[in-house]
């Protein structure tokens, strides 16, 4: 990361790479397929602990809540975490080649995404309803994660990941409604409290005249 920071991704070499982590170039291309999916492991933490704070989602709560007390940027947080962290999405910004690993990752976490949403929700996780609401939630993340980054450029405060996890929970509500509990089993859709139907193929048709 420090030689992506230092001299860009173009610039930087596989032998560097293998030199600064203390391994042979043949190492390295075992265990990385690119010079950019080196960075990979450290953004997916970021992902995956979203992924597992929303499959702990509890039926009874609502998610920005819920989210307030389990949700961290790493599943292992720590300062030095979060700064390494934040600080590849930062390079994401400018080095083409580490935002499409940026966003393939977050393409990869959707299918999660829409899998919760689908239940909460009372519909296929296939439907097309859930995945707009499933790339919603994804975009709100990733916006967010990016801003906190770029706002966390001169150091974390002991109040960043406070303000970062309500500012996602505002831009979550902004984007998403999703009912604040699962619906029982077997109850329909109209009785759960779920999503209400936007699309005008949606609401009910008035009669016909002469009907």
């Amino acid at each position: 990361m420090r030689l992506f920071r230092e001299q860009g991704v173009s610039a930087t070499s596989g032998e560097q790479i293998a030199s600064a982590a203390g391994v042979s170039e043949r190492t390295l291309w075992r265990y990385f397929r690119s010079k950019e999916s080196c960075v990979e492991p450290l953004l997916t933490r970021t992902v995956n602990a979203f992924k597992d704070a929303l499959r702990s989602w509890p039926p009874d709560l609502e998610l920005t809540e819920h989210l307030d007390v389990e949700y961290t940027l790493t599943p292992a947080p720590s300062r030095s975490d979060i700064e390494a962290v934040l600080a590849v999405v930062r390079l994401t910004r400018d080095e083409p080649a580490l935002r499409a690993v940026w966003l393939v990752l977050h393409e990869r976490a959707e299918p999660t995404f829409a899998e919760v949403l689908g239940e909460r929700m009372g519909l296929p996780p296939d439907s097309l309803e859930v995945r707009i609401h499933a790339a919603s939630m994804n975009t709100a993340l990733r916006v967010a994660t990016d801003d906190f980054a770029w706002a966390a450029a001169e150091g974390i405060g002991p109040e960043a990941m406070d303000r970062y996890r309500e500012r996602l929970s505002s831009a979550l509500r902004t984007v998403l409604r999703v009912p604040d509990r699962a619906p029982a089993h077997g109850t329909e859709r109209a009785e759960s409290g779920a999503v209400p139907p936007t699309h005008p193929h949606d609401r009910p048709r008035p009669p016909r005249p002469g009907a």
